[in-house]
């Protein structure tokens, strides 16, 4: 029997590749359950697989399409560079689990009115819309060939084998082949046939392959169609009043022109030998002028998701409904383009993008990221032998996907480094189909690309990108012709905003500078969808997996973990915040011009599909008026001035303007009153800041505080709880209606209400962003070097210069340090209500001269306070009602909000930091039998309200590892650091860190 498996070819015996298209030809799915046994080498179950005579009653059965990993069989593997295989290409290890399959089936009986000639007498096609990694193919004893390159079609011509009945297909499937080593994607490792499988009747002389070219003149409005096939045939378009045959070029006046805002498709028919083809088309011109990406004439700015396949129990095996659930999902968070990373999809995912509209950079089925770890030695783009397979890969892609309108650039691959196969890709694709242009970031000369294009560059990078003013890359001659040329390219940031755990920050900040340089054409976050995949626990408890749960070496550990959705397709807070940063509407209010100004974001429509509706609150309680803005027409990055509604301010309290673009009438992604965009704005003068926050705010901070998160619990102190005692020490310290520790100068008692606390705070759970990627941006791991994580605390003096004052004097810091902080607590009893006001200043070395001057910031800067458990649900007004941070909180509406403490949690699949809350001005704890604890800032504050400490939160491995302590753990904080996007990104911009000075914040309890 032959191996292919180690042949670096390929494939063997295949169909030319060709467009993938529906048609009212008989089709026989051939998914279904497969007869399936797994071996541990490539030699399977050795050479009598493809004998119809053998006997595989006692076989298990296994669904196709799926993944073996994931149906019970072996394991699934996750990496992110590594191979998990030895560099010796094209082998592989003796190892190699391999799936054979085998299906037994019929043909139909039935076929369709007026088909001409039947199965099997025509001729008949064998298609697997994706096989991973090598599949070798025989049917009823034949073989027919083999085919690598795992996302993409492959065919096989079977006419005059398939029989009426009785037919035998059998496929043996090696997880690792020669095309593993193209397919280092930062993915699973999911071997399997996980795309569907078919029999498709061909008509005799009928078409087999056709392409469109359905182009856009902005100049007069025309459009100008070309259908050109294998076979002759007829082209009509009923709604245009088209009957041409194929291969005739016709120029139609008026049409309207596709594009991911309006996705304008003409449903049209192409006939030929008794099949009717659906044949959808959609007018629109790609093209790079001036040194910019325009689309139908006009320049556009993509504000995109790069977008893995993904199902946490099917894998990359996605049905439609999914496909669905995702595109809906993207349009209604202001998502409008997708980079298929880093693999061509399923075809149907790019079918529903021309019908939803969204922009698709399609991106070749080639990676190569592993031979980082060989110097690049042996990198098989520079590798003559792997010239074919490459080559192969991205005519597969081309033909396959060159129809698509919403198609609108060929991506090279991803990460594989330079070679002169990139050459020979971008020659065949340039001559095959030049109304597309082609990207490809990983060559520094960027010679096959028509874009400059980059990875995770900080702001500052991004900043001189869009002024043309960036360094050239390494290896790259400044002034020379590549630097030159690329200066001149227009910029897509094919990934940015790494959305790994709790975060991106700076996402606004992003979007600021992408919307203000005409160089760029938009940016793709990485990415959409966490890689979780379902698993139990011993206790049967349902959990996401990560690279790190599975016992096998390398793993990428939680590295697939990074998207904007979690597994189960929950939007992360993140999203909202994406959602909000890449609104296509700018809406601002002018308070001294009185206007709104109204800008139209969309590139290519206006704003006529939209209504814009506003509304005020006093404090978060909604006021009298409202009603609708009249925007007057205006087009696509235009802005327009209406005059500001005539708003009664209250004397008393704040008074909010809310102004929302909603969707005037349903689409087929969200109903009609769906929020595309919104404001807000505060009308009045502002509250006047009390002396306590007139200190310098920490970089990035204002009056307002920064941002906040959980508590640290557990943290040892002189005194002991007093929460569920009375006071220790000979009584307590009674100051007005309020009781304090006699040691520790801690309160104990707020009118009946037992507290514990303050203590002062600077620590949060880390982030998957503080942890940053490796030795790089690592500022957990600088935090825990230097104790912050393990504070301790000790009270000086308590001293009382009236009965309704009391001021507590005391240091906290970690043991082996000097560094710390010196508070001050002054309480002062005030018309019933007890005002808190909280002095910090730093002391000893907090750059670390002993340990290679290691100089930290603390994460947080706050107090935390202890309550008891029966307290359930929190009101508050400020930003809400999701999280928010210092970097990430535009998504979060200035208003009053309530939820119970069990919701304010986010479950990230790896417990870290989460439900901060900034710019709070008061909230309000309750709970049954328990007095209502009031806060008030002064003016603002971050709050965090947990039912586990900071330590429990950090130590947790999962979700359901967090469990009630039986306290509230409460944060009121002067703020706490940003998110930014470290696990894979430049550094926190030190506006969003908070510095080590003195601090002072002030607040106000009442219950």
């Amino acid at each position: 029997m032959v191996d292919f498996h180690e042949d670096p070819g390929p494939g063997s015996g295949r169909r030319a590749p060709r467009a993938d298209f529906l048609s009212d030809a008989p089709r026989l799915s051939l998914n279904g359950r497969w007869r399936f046994r797994l071996s541990g080498t490539a030699e399977g179950t050795g050479p009598s697989l493809p004998d119809p005579a053998l006997d595989d009653t006692g076989w298990e059965t296994i669904r196709v399409p799926s993944h073996w990993v994931l149906e019970g069989h072996d394991r699934p593997l996750y990496t992110n560079t590594a191979y998990p295989f030895p560099i010796d290409p094209p082998h592989l290890p003796e190892g190699n689990p391999t799936g054979d399959y085998r299906l037994r089936f019929d043909l139909p009986v039935d076929l369709p009115v007026g088909w001409p000639v039947g199965w099997p007498g025509g001729r008949a096609v064998l298609r697997f819309q994706g096989v991973d990694s090598c599949g070798t193919v025989w049917l009823n004893g034949s073989l027919l060939g083999h085919s690598k390159g795992s996302r993409l079609p492959f065919e096989f011509e079977v006419t005059g084998l398939v029989r009426p009945r009785g037919n035998l297909l059998a496929v043996r499937v090696h997880r690792w082949s020669s095309g593993s080593y193209l397919e280092d994607q930062d993915m699973w490792w999911l071997p399997g046939i996980f795309r569907d499988v078919e029999l498709l009747a061909r008509p005799s002389g009928g078409i087999d392959d056709f392409t469109v070219r359905a182009s856009y003149d902005a100049s007069d409005g025309s459009g100008t169609l070309l259908v050109t096939a294998d076979a002759p045939g007829l082209v009509e378009i009923p709604e245009l009043g088209l009957a041409v045959a194929t291969g005739e070029e016709v120029t139609v006046p008026g049409v309207e022109p596709w594009s991911a805002e309006r996705p304008r498709l003409y449903r049209g028919t192409l006939t030929a030998a008794g099949e009717t083809i659906d044949l959808p088309i959609g007018f629109r011109t790609v093209e790079i002028a001036g040194g910019r990406l325009l689309i139908n004439g006009r320049p556009v700015l993509f504000r995109g998701v790069n977008r893995h396949e993904h199902h946490p129990e099917r894998g990359r095996a996605l049905d439609r409904d999914t496909m669905i659930r995702d595109i809906v999902l993207m349009k209604r968070h202001n998502v409008n383009a997708v980079r298929t990373a880093h693999y061509p999809p399923h075809p149907e995912f790019l079918r529903l993008c021309d019908e939803y509209g969204l922009w698709v950079v399609d991106e070749c089925d080639i990676e190569t990221h592993g031979f980082i770890y060989a110097g690049w030695e042996g990198n098989p783009p520079a590798e003559p032998m792997w010239r074919d397979a490459l080559l192969d890969r991205a005519r597969r892609m081309v033909e396959r996907d060159k129809n698509h309108p919403s198609v609108v650039i060929w991506s090279l691959g991803n990460e594989s480094g330079s070679g002169p196969a990139f050459g020979d890709i971008e020659r065949w694709i340039r001559a095959r189909d030049p109304g597309r242009p082609l990207h490809y970031e990983r060559d520094p000369s960027y010679r096959h690309s028509d874009f400059h294009s980059l990875m995770y560059p900080s702001l500052d990078d991004l900043e001189r990108i869009g002024r043309r003013e960036e360094d050239p890359p390494d290896g790259v001659v400044p002034e020379s012709a590549d630097d030159v040329r690329r200066r001149g390219l227009p910029f897509l940031l094919c990934e940015y905003v790494h959305a790994m755990g709790n975060g991106p920050g700076s996402l606004a900040d992003y979007q600021a500078i992408l919307e203000s340089y005409e160089r760029f054409c938009g940016a793709f976050v990485w990415e959409w969808i966490d890689h979780g995949l379902t698993g139990h626990d011993a206790q049967g408890r349902p959990y996401f997996r990560h690279g790190g749960d599975i016992d096998h070496q390398p793993n990428g550990g939680r590295y697939c973990l990074d998207g904007l959705l979690f597994p189960d397709r929950t939007p992360s807070p993140g999203l909202a915040e994406l959602r909000k940063a890449i609104e296509p509407v700018g809406i601002a209010v002018d308070v001294g011009a009185g206007e709104v100004v109204v800008a139209n974001k969309h590139d290519l429509i206006d704003l006529g599909h939209l209504e814009f509706r506003w509304w005020v609150e006093v404090d978060g309680v909604p006021a009298s008026e409202g009603g609708v803005l009249r925007v007057p027409g205006c087009g696509p990055r235009e802005t327009v001035r209406v005059p500001l509604p005539a708003v009664a301010v209250a004397a008393d309290g704040e008074t909010w303007i809310t102004i929302e673009a909603v969707l005037a009438t349903a689409t087929g992604w969200a109903p009609a009153g769906h929020v595309v965009a919104f404001t807000q704005s505060r009308l009045g003068p502002p509250t006047p800041s009390p002396t306590a926050l007139a200190a310098p705010q920490p970089a990035g901070g204002t009056a307002d505080g920064l941002a906040g998160g959980p508590l640290p619990g557990g943290i040892a102190s002189d005194a002991a709880s007093a929460v569920g005692r009375a006071p220790g020490g000979g009584g307590g310290v009674r100051v007005g209606g309020a009781v304090f520790d006699r040691r520790s100068g801690r309160l104990v008692r707020l009118h009946g209400v037992e507290v514990d606390g303050p203590v002062l705070d600077v620590w949060r759970a880390p982030t998957e962003n503080d942890r940053g990627q490796g030795p790089r941006n690592a500022l957990a791991a600088d935090w825990e070097a230097v104790g912050l994580d393990r504070f301790l605390h000790r009270t000086g003096a308590l001293e009382s210069p009236d009965d309704r004052t009391l001021v507590v004097r005391g240091r906290s810091g970690p043991a082996t340090r000097t560094l710390g902080f010196r508070t001050t607590y002054t309480w002062q009893w005030r018309d019933g209500a007890l005002h808190l006001r909280i002095e910090a200043e730093p002391v000893g070395d907090w750059h670390d001269t002993a340990y290679g001057h290691l100089s930290v910031s603390p994460p947080r800067m706050g107090a935390r306070f202890a309550l008891p458990g029966g307290y359930t649900d929190v009101t508050w007004f400020g930003r809400g009602p999701g999280e928010s941070y210092a970097d990430s909180r535009d998504a979060a509406r200035v208003g009053r909000f309530a939820r119970a403490i069990d919701a304010l949690q986010t479950p990230y699949v790896v417990p870290q930091e989460n439900g901060n809350h900034v710019e709070t001005r008061w909230l309000e704890l309750s709970g049954p039998g328990l007095p209502t604890l009031r806060v008030d800032g002064e003016p603002h504050l971050d709050f965090t309200a947990r039912r586990w400490t900071s330590e429990a939160l950090q130590a947790a491995g999962r979700p359901h590892d967090l469990r009630d302590s039986g306290r509230v753990w409460l944060n009121l904080d002067h703020g706490q650091q940003g998110l930014g996007s470290a696990s894979c990104g430049p550094a926190l911009p030190e506006r969003y860190r908070l510095p080590v000075r003195r601090y002072s914040w002030s607040m106000t309890l009442t219950a």
